[in-house]
């Protein structure tokens, strides 16, 4: 895809403007030239319509980030529950920061492709 492809189709950036790999997405965007919209879970808080289609698209093992700080933070018992789509939805809804970020919706509409994680190699081509 050419710039003016994305320059023509909505980038939206999902996360928190504190995570270490957010920052090397936003700063990906910004060296491509590539413009895009920030959400943040913290402000704007996570629709639970948004996740349910972010679970359908990738599933919830590929968006609970079992590695990072707020994962570890959680209790033992609290993670064991967390064994299917229903869980780990419950918990990703309580406690955002166990997404794992960022998530990036390329475009708009069903045809849109969505990533998680930073990895510029899986991203579209600019």
């Amino acid at each position: 895809m050419s710039n003016k492809t994305h320059s023509t189709q909505a980038i939206i950036v999902y996360g928190i403007p504190n995570c270490d790999t957010v920052k090397k997405a936003r700063a990906w965007f910004t060296e491509h030239s590539l413009p895009y919209a920030f959400h943040d879970f913290k402000k704007q808080g996570l629709p639970p319509e948004l996740l349910d289609h972010w679970i359908e698209r990738v599933g919830w093992e590929k968006l609970l980030n079992r590695k990072g700080t707020t994962w570890r933070k959680i209790d033992p018992a609290t993670q064991a529950g967390v064994h299917d789509a229903a869980s780990a939805r419950a918990l990703m809804l309580a406690q955002t920061s166990v997404i794992k970020r960022p998530v990036v919706q390329w475009g708009d509409g069903a045809l849109s492709k969505l990533t998680v994680g930073f990895d510029a190699s899986a991203w579209p081509p600019v």
